[in-house]
């Protein structure tokens, strides 16, 4: 099957409301995730086989992960691509809040399945997030959170060490949902 890597970090893909923050792709190598920032790394096995890799491939790129995991979600697209906005909410009533994003890049590859987003202005974090899933060589199928992010309003800073565990929690959520989605 043909790699196909697409990218929204590359110069010339940049405009005014682009991404909050520099180091715009970074979660593309999560090994070497950029300084002064806080790092998250989840990952867990969901499935097995070529048919859960495809079926968990699409919960995550067409969106149903997210919005299965009780997150609002709407794209101004059906499926990830760069420069796709995604404005995903929690909450509800005056407690409901909405954090707009852009796809910065994504993976439809043989045996890597996913995208990164990152923030735009109006979100509470500044920062990039990946969801990533992967056909091991043994058959296990992978799903990866990777995400880089630090404060970048007052009260996710009054907020502190809760941000990090929430996101924490979050990733685990989104682990379960992908794992009972590819069961079905």
């Amino acid at each position: 099957m043909t790699r196909l890597l697409k990218d929204l970090s590359r110069p010339d893909r940049h405009h005014p409301g682009g991404p909050t923050y520099r180091e715009v792709g970074a979660t593309r190598t999560p090994e070497a995730l950029p300084e002064g920032y806080h790092h998250l790394r989840y990952s867990t096995v969901v499935g097995h086989g070529r048919a859960a890799f495809a079926a968990a491939g699409t919960a995550v790129t067409a969106w149903r992960m997210h919005r299965r995991s009780g997150a609002g979600l709407t794209a101004d697209a059906d499926r990830a691509g760069p420069g796709v906005r995604v404005e995903v909410s929690a909450g509800v009533g005056r407690f409901r809040i909405a954090v707009p994003c852009a796809v910065i890049w994504t993976a439809y590859e043989e045996d890597r399945t996913g995208f990164a987003y990152g923030t735009l202005a109006g979100h509470p974090e500044c920062g990039e997030e990946s969801f990533l899933v992967t056909l091991e060589p043994d058959g296990a199928v992978r799903f990866t959170v990777t995400a880089f992010s630090r404060p970048a309003v007052w009260y996710t800073r009054l907020a502190g060490p809760l941000v990090p565990f929430l996101q924490r929690a979050y990733a685990r959520r989104l682990a379960r949902t992908l794992r009972r989605l590819v069961r079905s």
